[in-house]
């Protein structure tokens, strides 16, 4: 028996397997990536690598066995049709027998345009027969820790108005993965995955002018203005919108939810957002 991770070299997915390597021999972790030599320090410590592709079903063939549990990481094409590329793990899941397909998704709670591929992959899972688990990923800490170098020069620039966010930081959403991966009984399960707390964009650019001694301010901006902003800096306009439209969902309280499923999970807080950016402001 094997725990199957997908993206295994991605920011979350590097996350999961290095606490997996914590919880089970190394011999019982294969790790699906692309490129074999992103992976090479896992394969140095006895991890299984598996190169497989979602834009090509035939790679997957004979990497996911009967009774493996399976964590199928969310991809990042949103211009190639990620229902799609899901469904490529998800078939190949089926035909192996896999124990349970673990999904990382986005909050139920969440309507804007970024969820509707979540949506049709969780209704691919339902209909599949496959047993599931649905990880109902809310927003991470490092969305925005990860952008400190711009807040700290333009200001926190955001179409949220006075919209809070629940977050977390990767490590917990990881820490809740391999808890259902290593655990007994999380078949045909949904969890609404987020931070203890929420804060507003306002508190964000306050605790990073405090850890930072500049003073960082927040500029609440239209869906419109931002959608110009991320356009000019390259970002593609269908992409710029539908970051934008998460924002606006912000605003109405989408991601603001802290039902303690994350911590219960993990059996720990989760990582406030100060905590993260005392992290990025060293790093």
């Amino acid at each position: 028996m094997s725990i199957v991770v997908t993206g295994a070299t991605g920011h979350l997915g590097r996350h999961v397997v290095e606490q997996l390597l914590e919880k089970v021999p190394a011999d019982q972790i294969t790790a699906v990536v692309r490129d074999a030599d992103k992976a090479s320090g896992f394969a140095a410590r006895g991890v299984k690598i598996a190169v497989a592709d979602y834009n090509r079903p035939e790679t997957f063939d004979g990497v996911i066995a009967a009774g493996d549990k399976v964590l199928l990481i969310s991809g990042n094409e949103f211009d190639k049709g990620r229902v799609g590329q899901h469904k490529v793990v998800l078939d190949a899941a089926k035909a192996a027998g896999a124990a349970l397909l673990a999904y990382t998704s986005a909050p139920g709670t969440l309507k804007a345009a970024l969820a509707d591929d979540h949506k049709g992959t969780e209704a691919a899972i339902l209909a599949s027969g496959v047993p599931y688990s649905l990880l109902r990923n809310g927003w991470y800490n490092e969305n925005y820790t990860e952008q400190l170098a711009v807040a700290l020069e333009h200001g926190v620039t955001q179409a949220a108005g006075e919209g809070r966010v629940a977050s977390a930081a990767r490590a917990d959403y990881a820490a809740a993965a391999v808890a259902v991966l290593t655990g007994e009984g999380h078949e045909n399960t949904t969890y609404e995955l987020s931070g203890d707390t929420s804060w507003s964009f306002a508190e964000y650019a306050a605790e990073v002018s405090k850890q930072s001694g500049k003073d960082v301010a927040y500029n609440a901006v239209s869906v419109e203005v931002l959608i110009g902003i991320l356009t000019g800096v390259g970002l593609p306009e269908g992409l710029a919108t539908i970051l934008a439209g998460v924002d606006a969902s912000i605003e109405k309280g989408e991601l603001a939810g802290t039902p303690g499923d994350l911590s219960r999970l993990t059996g720990r807080p989760t990582t406030p957002i100060a905590e993260s950016i005392a992290a990025a402001l060293k790093a």
